[in-house]
């Protein structure tokens, strides 16, 4: 049980395991907040290493794209390449040299690599929709408690750990544990509080890692996986597992097992967190999971006072549409907006964790005129991003109500995982009505009857639009043979969509 400001927060991690598909839901004070899927047939390439190959070198971008054995080349920055002085890390605070110029000056890439030549890299995002994925040449391995980076000299400790003396125990443990050992680390934000021997356990393990890779850089062939990040369940424990987490719940007997070698090994204290489930109830029901997920495939999301949020996903950024309904509130105007934005900061800073929503959103708030009010809405946003684990930053609040932010995001949404475009409206979200469909035919046979020798013509379309040109349009239709001379049959096809038609010349 975790206490944020006057709020103690239960937490709970559920693992659902069928054979092509791992669900891992994070669940606080019984209200599904995360979800993350990993299917067989596509599991995702983030942080997996790659021996690769610069394909095409682009000096205007200051980019290359390199062939790791992905269906589409992955994309390489020169900022991704370049190895500057030690930066930050999760807030890290550097202690030792880097091996780059120092001064903030990226070279061309022309002067980095080219064409032909081999690179090992690592996968920083997955391809999402048309984009193939970002990789870095900075590689990082991570364990529980620290971030291995193989060609940084240096040594941070994450500024989430803000307690001075602990920041300097934690750097007093390491520091003889490293010694002149060639490597960098992060001390991650897990670390707070632990023990030198599970620090020095993860430094061994990590060192361990390193070689094995090492060993596969050498004998690996062009577009080879030389290191593969943990799978789901075990990735979701190293990165949340910790003494908050009340339990573990895992459906899946030898994922459980997995689970739970994984756990004593690298965190024994929490061994007694985790359970095996063997309900009756699928393990997504408790808590009403699975219907939260659907409900997160939805644009309208309702809320408690009566209003709403709608939640557009487009290609360029994430739009939140904040609208009072049926809520008319106790007082005046200005008091009900003030509540229905107050819930709605709450609700969308949930949405975006729980439909892994990422790149630039705007939440298009209801106007205030009272600032105070803004400042409360915007410090409710906040304090519910402030468990997001992916990283936020959100901006003030314009004249027009807007907050832009920014969701740090690696992997596709929950949407774009579970879903595809509609094949009616190819994602459109709108059908044509059947009166716009109408007259798209009546032009159609206008074109066609003027490009082709025909004596009758037969028209071919959805129920609905034959049944609306039979009965509202007849007279129309009568017209329109009349004009060209020609009859004009109408036939229904169950299979065709709503804007779908064929006009035959017979």
């Amino acid at each position: 049980m975790v206490c944020l400001g006057e709020y103690a927060v239960s937490e709970e991690i559920l693992i659902n395991v069928t054979p092509r598909e791992t669900r891992v839901g994070v669940v606080e004070n019984g209200m599904l907040q995360e979800v993350h899927v990993e299917r067989a047939s596509k599991r995702g390439y983030v942080g997996n290493v790659y021996k690769g190959r610069v394909q095409r070198v682009m000096p205007g971008m200051q980019a290359v794209f390199v062939e790791i054995g992905l269906d589409r080349a992955a994309f390489l920055h020169a900022s991704d390449i370049v190895r500057p002085t030690p930066v930050a890390v999760e807030g890290a605070e550097p202690n030792g040299n880097g091996n780059g110029n120092g001064n903030g000056h990226v070279p061309s890439i022309s002067e980095l690599v080219h064409e032909g030549q081999e690179i090992v890299v690592q996968v920083v995002k997955d391809p999402i929709s048309t984009k193939g994925a970002r990789l870095s040449a900075h590689l990082s391995i991570p364990s529980r408690y620290l971030v291995l980076l193989p060609y940084a000299r240096t040594l941070g400790i994450s500024a989430r750990i803000e307690d001075e003396a602990e920041r300097q125990r934690l750097k007093d443990v390491l520091s003889p544990l490293i010694g002149d050992n060639p490597l960098g680390y992060i001390v991650r934000t897990n670390a707070e509080g632990q023990s030198a021997e599970s620090l020095a356990f993860d430094v061994a393990y990590l060192t361990k890692v390193w070689r094995v890779v090492q060993e596969n850089i050498a004998k690996a062939k062009v577009g080879e996986r030389v290191y593969e990040e943990l799978a789901l369940p075990l990735r979701s424990l190293r990165d949340m597992l910790n003494e908050d987490i009340e339990k573990v719940r895992v459906d899946s007997r030898t994922t459980y097992d997995n689970v739970v070698k994984f756990v004593h090994k690298f965190m024994p204290s929490l061994d007694d967190r985790i359970e095996h489930y063997d309900g009756e109830r699928p393990i997504f029901d408790l808590y009403g999971a699975e219907d939260e997920m659907q409900r997160a495939l939805k644009k309208e999301v309702p809320l408690k006072s009566g209003g709403y949020l709608i939640v557009d996903q487009t290609e360029a950024m994430t739009t939140i549409d904040v609208n009072t309904g049926a809520y008319l509130g106790t007082r005046n105007l200005e008091e009900t907006v003030y509540r229905t934005n107050l819930e709605a900061a709450q609700a969308a800073s949930r949405q975006l964790r729980l439909r892994n929503l990422g790149g630039i959103i705007i939440i298009d708030f209801i106007d205030m005129n009272d600032e105070e009010h803004k400042r409360q809405v915007l410090r409710m946003l906040s304090k519910g991003l402030a468990r997001d684990h992916a990283k936020t930053t959100v901006y003030p609040m314009s004249a027009l109500g807007l907050v832009e932010m920014t969701r740090k995001r690696t992997t596709e949404s929950l949407a774009r995982q579970l879903c595809e475009p509609c094949a009616t409206c190819n994602g459109r979200g709108q059908l044509k009505t059947a009166e716009t469909v109408t007259y798209e035919i009546f032009r159609e046979i206008t074109r066609a009857v003027r490009q082709f020798n025909a004596e009758k013509l037969l028209v071919m379309a959805n129920p609905m639009v034959v049944a609306r040109i039979l009965e509202e349009e007849s007279s129309a239709v009568a017209e329109l043979e009349e004009f060209i001379s020609k009859s004009i049959r109408f036939q229904a096809e169950e299979h065709y969509s709503q804007e779908q038609f064929d006009v035959v010349l017979l």
